[in-house]
């Protein structure tokens, strides 16, 4: 089997599961009950939250754990905008974000708020000078994504967060869940950082939300007042140790693995735009782990339908948006609609390797010709 849809999910490690596994049938008391298997629950807990903000180097951050990237970012936008609605209610976003971004900030427009959407340049890149011109006196949010899940583009998160911090009060969000572990970035100046655990070999329903300590945010889940009030539910503390310890072993092997998935993405490039009717869609200064390519004319589920029969893995749009087969938004976004839906992305992990790129070149060149014999 060959699984290049890492972008969707990775696959768990497996000293991570034995972690998982012992904790959820060795510490499975409640972390809130006040006996003493609650406070072992609770102290293991405590130490993965300490662990990830290490890792993180998340200095002057609290730790929000959630039920994954969606849940924090739903957590980010709303319980900013509910929070600060009386010194204003404008947010700024990209067209490029994930979906649980840019429906909540459909829903808080429904709700009164006022939301600038930035359209990026045609790589897919967000203009930290458009962005900054769209700040006002009554902006209370900026959310931007770290890297695009689609595409790969990068975003200049850091030089926005030092422009941002140096001439406004207005909080920073940045959706880091593509780029945890494969691309650095400093959090100093950022306020609050999506991240989730299956992205990178940790198991899913596990997602944490990193905000500065000096910010109070409405909670948008009520009940029993877990997380400092901020998220209430019971919190789900395998899933938590076991994102904290996939976290540390992505982050000790990070300069290794991305250095090999640079490689590995570059040679699917050259090789795959040198077959007949391919256009690269991403940009040549991409994450190391993502390239999205098109092939007009040729459905994408067709390709991925063959490629599968093979047991080759591969996908078109985010996973939250391809079972409603749209087009892909970062390409609408970006202009090209022409090869938006006709769009394939190619995501690794740091289980790929150099063998199963060669792999699936091969079978890419025998399908497409395949397929231009069968009118596709």
């Amino acid at each position: 089997m060959i699984y290049f849809d890492n972008s969707a999910t990775t696959k768990p490690r497996q000293e991570v599961m034995d972690t998982y596994l012992k904790v959820a049938t060795t510490y499975f008391a409640n972390p809130n009950s006040i006996h003493p298997l609650g406070h072992q629950s609770r102290n293991l807990m405590e130490q993965a939250r300490k662990q990830i903000l290490d890792v993180m180097k998340a200095r002057g951050k609290q730790a929000y754990f959630t039920s994954g990237g969606t849940e924090a970012n739903n957590l980010a936008l709303r319980g900013i905008a509910k929070s600060f609605a009386n010194r204003g209610k404008h947010i700024i976003t990209t067209a490029m974000e994930h979906p649980s971004i840019l429906e909540s900030a459909e829903a808080l427009k429904a709700e009164g708020f006022t939301i600038t959407v930035i359209n990026p340049d045609e790589t897919g890149k967000v203009s930290v000078e458009e962005v900054m011109a769209a700040v006002r006196e009554d902006t209370i949010l900026v959310s931007v994504v770290h890297v695009n899940s689609e595409v790969g583009t990068i975003n200049h998160i850091e030089e926005l967060a030092d422009k941002l911090k140096s001439s406004s009060t207005t909080y920073l969000h940045v959706d880091h869940v593509q780029g945890v572990t494969k691309v650095p970035l400093c959090l100093d100046d950022i306020d609050l950082v999506t991240i989730s655990s299956h992205k990178f070999h940790g198991v899913k329903g596990s997602g944490c939300l990193l905000v500065n300590e000096s910010i109070r945010m409405e909670a948008q889940i009520l009940g029993g007042g877990q997380e400092e009030a901020v998220r209430s539910g019971t919190e789900h503390v395998p899933g938590v140790v076991a994102m904290a310890k996939a976290l540390r072993l992505a982050e000790e092997t990070r300069e290794e693995t991305t250095a090999r998935l640079r490689e590995i993405n570059v040679f699917l490039e050259e090789k795959l735009s040198l077959m007949d009717g391919v256009i690269i869609n991403s940009p040549t200064d991409r994450a190391p782990h993502i390239l999205q390519f098109s092939i007009p004319n040729l459905k994408p589920e067709v390709l991925i339908q063959a490629l599968a029969e093979r047991d080759i893995y591969v996908s078109t749009t985010t996973a939250c948006a391809s079972k409603h087969q749209k087009p892909s938004q970062a390409l609408m976004a970006m202009n090209k609609e022409k090869l938006a839906s006709s769009a394939i992305r190619v995501s690794l992990s740091s289980f790929s390797t150099m063998e199963e790129a060669d792999c699936f070149i091969v079978v890419m060149q025998k399908l497409l010709k395949t397929l231009a014999k069968v009118g596709r």
